[in-house]
């Protein structure tokens, strides 16, 4: 009789503590539940930081070519001439003469040596010894001078028509002034001429 009061005794003790058991791991499952909808919940509400966007580096201005600036330098001496001319003179108003008048009063910046008829060094190209012939504008920088100014004043909003720069009488002083300086100097001044590519490549 002591062995079944016995055998019942553990079995309502291993009951009991079966039941323990399982109610807890009951509340464990719910724990884990409550716990994994909230890791839903707060992965739902909250995103990564996003990386800042991109910037592209700036780009650097376009390169001005040697041409351009050298235009742009001339463009401005011309305005500055314009304005310190007495009377103020207007570019709408420039005539041949006006520019005829401009490139004589360049000649006074001038570093080519060119000889007067009474010269003894005139037309020998390399003078032997310093003399007092005055100093002017050379005619390759005149005439270069001449075709930017010409340039400038149509892109600054000149008609071709109207362009000062480019009238006959301002031509005709440039040929003027390279034939006196050829002689003077004793140097000749000649066109290249530009070869054939055909003849080049016979030529080859």
């Amino acid at each position: 009789m002591r062995s079944i009061e016995l055998s019942h005794i553990v079995l309502y003790i291993y009951s009991d503590e079966a039941d323990t058991l399982f109610n807890n791991f009951k509340i464990f499952t719910a724990m884990l539940d409550v716990y994994s909808s909230t890791i839903t919940c707060v992965s739902q509400n909250f995103s990564p930081p996003q990386p800042p966007p991109l910037i592209p580096p700036p780009s650097s201005p376009p390169t001005v070519s040697r041409y351009e600036l050298q235009k742009r330098r001339d463009w401005n001496t011309f305005g500055h001439y314009l304005k310190n001319h007495k009377p103020p003179l207007i570019l709408s108003r420039c005539s041949g003469a006006n520019i005829l008048e401009f490139l004589k009063y360049l000649d006074q910046f001038g570093k080519t040596k060119v000889h007067n008829c009474s010269c003894p060094f005139y037309g020998d190209p390399n003078p032997p010894a310093p003399c007092n012939c005055p100093l002017k504008q050379a005619w390759g920088s005149l005439d270069a001078l001449i075709g930017r100014l010409r340039a400038a004043f149509e892109e600054n909003g000149g008609r071709t028509e109207t362009n000062p720069f480019g009238v006959r009488a301002v031509r005709l002083y440039l040929r003027e002034v390279r034939d006196t300086q050829a002689k003077a100097r004793g140097i000749a001044y000649e066109k290249k001429k530009r070869k054939n590519v055909k003849q080049q490549q016979y030529s080859i």
